[in-house]
């Protein structure tokens, strides 16, 4: 065989190889347009305006302050949903009351609300899940008064679990929308 018959072969199944990396999937950010103001998926750029991104691994500028490693411990506790639901608890509105409470006793702070998935289901079903889940958090805090433009919203549906063990109780602590606070 000759050099040139061996080259594209060669070619190919790197080309192959290349592509079976795994990768994570990007977060997806989302917002809902307000009567009175344009869309915005994270909090004010340094021009003072929003920032409309539709797909971001961020979610949002700037970093969790206050929570530690695992996403735990801020002034902010997550909220947590039954399985296959994105609406709130009695006792998640009463979390999320004060949490509206103390984002408008600190008026420099904004908040990216993560939606999460416990490890069933596909990916892109557990993004459009913990997207309803941070979307139905960060509705509840604008109808408590928080203005969305301090609110961004992002699923990284089972991609960030906080609990990797494979068992129910694992699936009840991944199932959530944690607030991180943001400068």
């Amino acid at each position: 065989m000759t050099r040139s018959k061996l080259v594209l072969p060669v070619l190919l199944a790197l080309v192959a190889l290349a592509g079976c990396g795994h990768k994570r999937p990007p977060a997806v950010t989302t917002a809902r347009p307000s009567s009175t103001q344009h869309a915005t998926t994270s909090p004010l750029d340094a021009n003072g305006e929003g920032q409309d991104r539709a797909l971001d691994n961020s979610g949002a500028v700037g970093r969790d302050l206050l929570s530690d490693a695992n996403g735990e411990g801020g002034p902010l506790a997550d909220v947590r949903f039954a399985y296959n639901e994105a609406s709130l608890s009695d006792e998640a509105k009463a979390t999320m009351d004060r949490h509206a409470q103390w984002i408008q006793a600190h008026p420099t702070i904004h908040v990216r609300v993560e939606g999460h998935c416990d490890e069933r289901g596909t990916v892109d079903y557990n993004l459009a899940l913990g997207d309803k889940r941070a979307q139905t958090a960060r509705d509840y805090l604008v109808s408590k008064g928080v203005p969305a433009s301090r609110l961004a919203a992002v699923s990284y549906g089972k991609e960030r679990p906080l609990d990797t063990s494979h068992t129910e109780e694992a699936h009840v602590r991944n199932r959530r929308a944690h607030f991180a606070v943001l400068q």
